[in-house]
């Protein structure tokens, strides 16, 4: 299996970079593209679990993302796969992460001051 979808429904994820256009070559500066021609941007995103473990992670996605730094977001249709390459006689490995769009999330409202407070009293 290539890409392994991942559950975001369990997951709390902050915009913590904003959009920038993924490079194909920092040597050249030359700008990666998707089939249709659309520039791909990287997203720096923290992924927080209900216990309390966060994880850091860039994610990949076609078209300029409308998400600021602090804002809490949801990645649609995200997925990961794994990578291996070997540079310089170097191997290196790990895991990347593709999502179809950051969408800003909807935040639940907090609960209005005069509602459980006042019927407990």
């Amino acid at each position: 299996m290539r890409n392994i979808p991942v559950d975001v429904s369990v997951l709390t994820f902050v915009c913590v970079s904003p959009p920038r256009p993924k490079l194909v070559s920092q040597d050249t500066g030359e700008v990666k593209v998707d089939r249709a021609g659309n520039t791909v941007f990287t997203v720096g995103l923290s992924a927080a679990d209900p216990m309390g473990r966060v994880e850091l992670m860039n994610v990949s996605v076609s078209g300029d993302q409308d998400v600021t730094i602090g804002q809490i977001v949801a990645p649609v249709g995200l997925v990961a796969f794994p990578w291996e390459q070997t540079r310089n006689g170097e191997k290196r490995w790990g895991i990347a992460y593709r999502a179809n769009q950051i969408a800003p999330a909807a935040v639940p409202s907090a609960p209005s001051s005069g509602s459980a407070a006042a019927d407990a009293a």
